[in-house]
């Protein structure tokens, strides 16, 4: 009987690596984009929760209401214009959307490698604070400030990454169509 076992066992395990061997793929058959990553992080997802919350429910930017709009996903590109921009305004102790190298909101995610390239539009925008102790505080903060508001409800916006450095908040937006 043990012997009828263990030769199951090599014919079951040839099968098996039979089924392994990958076979190539022909360079005709043109390869499907990725899907975007979904937020996999506490962090993220809570963002993502917050924001798209307000965006699906329409809010009030200063004197402007803004009606609903669709949500937004996570990009890491954004992520990770939004943690060099965070780092560097922790190391230098600043808080602004132009760097100390003269590079502004749009210069960082296009060097993060979220370009127009391949698209026929492309919009991109940036909220950054600083001090705020929670992801609730910062975006309540936000909400409550026209211009970041504006930027959160804004249509073109399709995607999202964001970071913190030390209490450095930074939040990058992107559309391309």
């Amino acid at each position: 009987m043990r012997l009828v076992t263990v030769l199951n066992l090599i014919i079951l395990l040839s099968t098996l690596n039979a089924c392994a061997v990958q076979q190539p793929v022909p360079q005709s058959v043109a390869k499907l984009p990725e899907p975007p990553p979904p937020a996999s992080t506490p962090f993220q997802k809570e963002f993502l929760q917050r924001i798209n919350d307000i965006r699906s429910k329409g809010c009030n930017c200063g004197n402007t209401y803004m009606p609903p709009v669709p949500p937004v996903t996570w990009n890491m590109q954004l992520q990770m214009a939004a943690m060099a921009h965070a780092k560097d305004m922790n190391k230098n102790k600043y808080i602004g959307h132009i760097n100390r190298s003269g590079k502004s909101s749009k210069d960082r995610i296009a060097a993060a490698g979220y370009t127009i390239n391949g698209y026929r539009s492309y919009a991109v925008g940036e909220n950054i604070a600083w001090g705020q102790r929670s992801i609730k505080e910062v975006m309540t903060g936000w909400i409550q400030s026209e211009g970041h508001c504006l930027n959160i409800m804004n249509k073109s916006y399709k995607e999202v990454g964001i970071y913190m450095e030390n209490y450095y908040w930074v939040q990058e937006f992107g559309g391309r169509k």
